[in-house]
């Protein structure tokens, strides 16, 4: 056998068990590019999918029928990281389902049916950089106390909805804020 083989052949044995393991985790109806994103995005799910990996950073659950989270999600889940659930059915978010996530920097919550952001609903998520809330025709409602704790919070949308008032205490405590 060639020299130069022999030192190939642990690389080659290594790179194929990566490869062999991506997508073992997978939840059944959705893609895993790679080892840490599940991608359910346009899959017609009416819940959040069963068996998703521990270790997930990048979870898309866009465009589906998602109408609630589980107040404990994310409490199995704490290196993730983006979490986009844009274009679901959630109307309402239990204050608290998201504080326990504390690396969370994006979260997209836009085109959605939500009608209200009670004070708590983020908790202390102090790593939240991007909060999409908007698009949400019925969200009539965000308390003065609702981003209270996201003081890396830069950009936070909340166009179109039915917000006819919005406190400036609501803005004045986030620190960060450029947009």
């Amino acid at each position: 056998m060639l020299p130069w083989v022999y030192w190939l052949q642990p690389i080659l044995i290594l790179l194929s068990s990566v490869f062999w393991t991506w997508g073992e985790n997978c939840p059944a109806t959705c893609l895993c590019p790679d080892p840490h994103t599940v991608d359910c995005s346009g899959r017609g799910l009416t819940r959040l999918p069963e068996e998703i990996p521990l270790d997930v950073r990048r979870l898309l659950l866009a465009d589906n029928w998602i109408p609630r989270i589980p107040s404990d999600f994310l409490v199995l889940y704490s290196d993730l990281v983006y979490l986009d659930l844009r274009n679901n059915s959630l109307s309402y978010i239990e204050p608290g389902t998201l504080s326990t996530s504390s690396r969370l920097v994006f979260l997209d919550l836009g085109s959605n049916n939500l009608t209200e952001i009670p004070k708590g609903t983020f908790g202390e998520s102090r790593s939240l950089i991007k909060l999409r809330l908007g698009n949400n025709p019925y969200l009539s409602m965000v308390s003065e106390d609702a981003f209270l704790g996201l003081t890396s919070l830069r950009e936070l949308e909340l166009e179109r909805n039915a917000l006819s008032t919005l406190k400036v205490g609501a803005l004045s405590q986030l620190p960060s804020l450029r947009v």
